[in-house]
């Protein structure tokens, strides 16, 4: 974290726009019409440097306060730490984790005090943590020199959550370590691997952990014991540190160290083992483990680690436990990999492999495998089959929702976008894998779904368990009559759709606003909610949610669960209704959304609006993650007008801070400071586009939906190609002559 150098701080553009809360241009602006503006001390023409302090003092004198959140505040803290500080990365991670655990007024105090007496402060406080974090110090060596990046990181914790400032930790740490491939699973498919686990499983592993993403996911179904490895220090820690904020009751125990080379819990045998390895890495150690004793079902080849991930998952099993492994497509029929898969049907340890769409996981542009393995019993039933799943070919007009009640679609994003339907794919996947559990000899799946294979069809020369080649052989039992009916259903339905989006298209009353753009007067989101035109809600930080959980007994204000649906980032971008599941995650703390609520999603980049209005259907609902809320007040700002403002490209680009990931500041969104009445106009036309945004998806979904059922019909045998004109030629009888050559 320090650095040597005594030199003053220096900040790009970028940074003085997120400092100051304004957009790039406005910084341009700035330099080229103000004279006294700071000139550059250093960088390049093209990318010049400015002094932070000069910086300060000249938006202080024109009233500019500083509008980056608390965690960007201490994401440019830290990279401007130029002090030989004592503290380092692993003792910041331990101050985090003592200070979630503090009230508001506690981490006040902290902010305000002395430079020395702050140092000594976060010296006790990350000494009461030091047994979490793997490798690390006894004691912290935080001096007066690191009071900057303390303050700025107490505040970060007080206002947004143990999480946020561990986010920027660790993303500095990984920027300073060089390290990479480090990649989080997304939340709904870490929530998918856990609950494709049957039961609740109490102990949990995960080899590969690490954000510690799965073992959360675990968690929240009921965990209680977690066990976590990262080749990567930094991951290991943060892991740690992440999964003891996240399940205080939880037992956490992460280790640093390469999981097949230095297997760090060589005893444990788990209920559960949630994973999501590394991909294509050659050396992994195959020489060196050549006579392992995990490799029960052969000794993986050079070029398959991933089927030494497999085994090793298996052997920290208990007899009958379950394992999910996100594994790449090749996997599962790469020639060198043959007969470790022909071991793994043969004993039964594969129970199936289910195929996601490209977009589901970091490598986006690759449609994954989720492996789910189960460690055979002695004396247990004898395993006749493994299920396929292709949740990438359905594309149901509706999904399960929570209790197994149907959900309209609605409108949905595409599979093969950023923003996928993560409701109807989860049901698709997690039905079929219950269906098949509970009778696996006479599961009938589904045709193009869902498909269970014997094992004996599977032990050929290639051994190969691709779904969707699998599945795929199941759609001659398709019924002819039943699939042309589907077919004509969902062309009539296209039309419609097809129709309904050329009304809405067709509406005129567009106009130029003149020879320029119009100009805006605006204010941000904080100055309105200070003003009382609009209220921010947003889900409590970690360290107050687990005051609140302790409080009420551990299951929310209640003392009963939560079952609503929760409404998260996924579906604001789909347009689809609340999808998200609130087991575990919500304790009475989680704000409840309302008729005329503005939703604004937390992170930029991803396909898919930014921003809607709640509805009837989405009111009761649960604030999801990664989803701002902005309730307005009707006598003053029109709900409408509000979304399409704070949703708007450059609105958000202007309010995103970070490098990879966009984190959306929702205070620093603008809005036009217009008369209600002006407002509505405004909000009658957002929802005009919105209308159309949303019929454009209907027509997309629907003819993807019929261009497919037309396809497999054909290639299946179901469906003849249609004849045409009247006198075109008929199809050949068979048996018959396929029609005359041409000469």
């Amino acid at each position: 974290m320090p650095q040597s150098s005594a030199s003053p701080a220096q900040v790009t553009a970028a940074e003085i726009s997120r400092i100051a809360g304004v957009t790039r241009a406005t910084v341009s602006n700035w330099r080229r019409r103000h004279d006294d503006f700071p000139v550059p001390s250093g960088g390049t023409d093209s990318s010049p440097l400015y002094d932070l302090e000069a910086v300060r003092s000249w938006l202080a004198s024109r009233g500019h306060t500083s509008a980056a959140s608390p965690a960007e505040e201490l994401r440019t803290t830290l990279r401007l730490h130029t002090h030989d500080g004592g503290g380092t990365p692993e003792d910041l991670l331990l101050l985090v984790l003592d200070a979630a655990g503090r009230s508001p007024e506690d981490l006040t105090a902290a902010v305000r005090l002395p430079d020395a007496d702050l140092a000594a402060r976060a010296r006790l406080d990350a000494a009461a943590a030091a047994d979490a974090v793997p490798a690390a110090r006894p004691a912290a060596r935080f001096e007066p020199a690191d009071a900057p990046v303390l303050r700025a990181l107490y505040a970060c914790v007080r206002d947004e959550g143990g999480q946020a400032a561990l986010a920027v930790l660790a993303e500095r740490e990984l920027e300073d370590s060089a390290a990479s491939g480090a990649y989080q699973t997304p939340p709904p498919l870490a929530g998918l691997l856990a609950r494709l686990i049957p039961g609740t499983p109490a102990r949990v592993l995960d080899p590969a952990c690490g954000s510690g993403t799965l073992l959360a996911a675990a968690a929240r179904r009921g965990a209680s014991e977690l066990y976590g490895q990262d080749t990567l220090p930094v991951q290991a820690r943060r892991s740690a540190v992440s999964l003891t904020l996240t399940a205080p009751e939880a037992t956490v125990t992460v280790r640093a160290a390469d999981s097949l080379r230095a297997d760090a819990f060589p005893g444990l045998l788990a209920d559960a083992v949630l994973s999501n390895p590394p991909f294509g890495d050659r050396d992994w150690g195959h020489d060196e483990l050549a006579y392992d004793p995990r490799w029960a079902y052969g000794v993986p080849p050079r070029a398959e680690p991933e089927l030494a991930w497999v085994q090793h998952a298996l052997s920290h099993l208990t007899p009958g436990g379950h394992a999910a492994l996100l594994l790449p497509p090749a996997t599962a029929g790469r020639a060198s990999g043959r007969r470790v898969r022909a071991e793994l049907v043969r004993s039964g340890a594969l129970r199936a492999v289910i195929a996601l769409p490209p977009g589901a996981s970091v490598p986006l542009h690759i449609g994954l495998h989720i492996w789910l393995l189960q460690r055979p019993e002695p004396g247990g039933p004898e395993r006749k089959s493994v299920l396929f799943v292709d949740t990438a070919t359905a594309t149901p007009a509706t999904a399960a929702g929570p209790g197994g009640t149907a959900v309209p679609a609605r409108t949905r994003g595409g599979s093969r976008s950023a923003a996928l339907d993560w409701d109807g794919l989860t049901a698709r996947a997690l039905n079929a894998w219950r269906a098949f559990t509970e009778r696996p000899d006479t599961f009938e799946g589904e045709p193009g779904v869902a498909r269970a294979v014997g094992v004996v069809d599977l032990l050929d020369d290639v051994v190969d368990l691709t779904p969707p080649r699998l599945v795929r052989a199941s759609r001659a039992e398709v019924d002819p009559a039943k699939l042309s009916a589907e077919v004509d259903a969902a062309r009539r339905s296209l039309v419609e759709a097809a129709k309904s989006l050329g009304r809405t298209a067709g509406q005129e009353g567009w106009s130029a606003a003149g020879a320029t753009a119009r100009p805006w007067r605006t204010a941000t989101a904080s100055d309105l909610t200070r003003g009382g035109a609009l209220t921010l809600l947003r889900n409590l930080p970690d360290s107050v949610r687990s005051r609140a959980q302790a409080a009420s007994g551990g299951t929310g204000g209640g003392g009963m669960p939560e079952t609503r649906p929760v409404l998260t980032s996924s579906d604001v971008a789909t347009g689809s209704g609340p999808s998200g599941d609130p087991m575990g995650l919500y304790d009475g703390t989680a704000p409840v959304i309302a008729v005329g609520d503005v939703l604004v999603r937390a992170v930029a980049g991803t396909d898919g609006p930014m921003a809607r209005v709640a509805d009837e259907a989405d009111a009761g609902a649960l604030l999801g993650p990664h989803v701002h809320l902005f309730r307005p007040d009707p006598a003053r700002l029109d709900p409408w007008f509000l979304a399409g403002f704070l949703g708007a490209e450059e609105n958000i680009a202007g309010a995103s801070t970070g490098s990879t990931v966009l984190t959306v500041n929702p205070g620093r969104l603008r809005v036009p400071l217009l008369p209600l009445e002006e407002q509505r106009q405004y909000g009658k036309a957002f929802r005009h586009v919105h209308e159309l945004r949303a019929e454009a998806r209907r027509a997309t979904r629907l003819a993807e939906e019929t261009a497919r059922l037309l396809a497999g019909g054909l290639t299946g045998g179901q469906l003849l190609p249609s004849r045409g004109p009247a006198g075109a030629a008929e199809p050949a009888k068979a048996g018959g002559r396929g029609g005359d050559s041409p000469h």
